[in-house]
């Protein structure tokens, strides 16, 4: 197994990994709005938050080598789920190969912020 860890994607704020490679996939921990230089949510709605979060799993993608093609599963999660038109506005810029995915809304999610991405993604034979 190997960890995929990046400066260009927050640090992690507990005892995980950014992502972890088995076999030929991809695992990677949820992304919240984080900015990875500076530590803090980035200010704005749903649209906002939703582009960072792409920025920071694009970051990490990067970093083993690998595309948002590669991405075989979403869970998206949502404070509030009458945000998910703005936010599938957003995810569907990035996400052009239309991964399966889940979602879900009316959680709280940490540090306050409106969304939560993680991935699963193939690596490349």
């Amino acid at each position: 197994m190997k960890t995929i860890s990046t400066s260009n994607a927050p640090a992690a704020i507990g005892p995980y990994s950014q992502a972890k490679i088995t076999e030929n996939l991809l695992f990677a921990s949820g992304q919240i709005a984080i900015v990875p230089s500076t530590g803090e949510i980035i200010d704005g709605g749903i649209e906002a938050q939703t582009t960072q979060i792409c920025e920071n799993i694009k970051a990490i993608l990067s970093e083993a080598g690998l595309t948002f093609d590669n991405v075989v599963k979403t869970t998206c999660y949502l404070h509030d789920i009458a945000d998910f038109a703005a936010f599938n506005a957003v995810y569907a810029e990035y996400f052009t190969a239309k991964p399966a995915r889940s979602c879900v809304g009316g959680l709280d999610l940490p540090k306050g912020v409106l969304a939560e991405v993680e991935i699963i993604a193939e690596l490349k034979a």
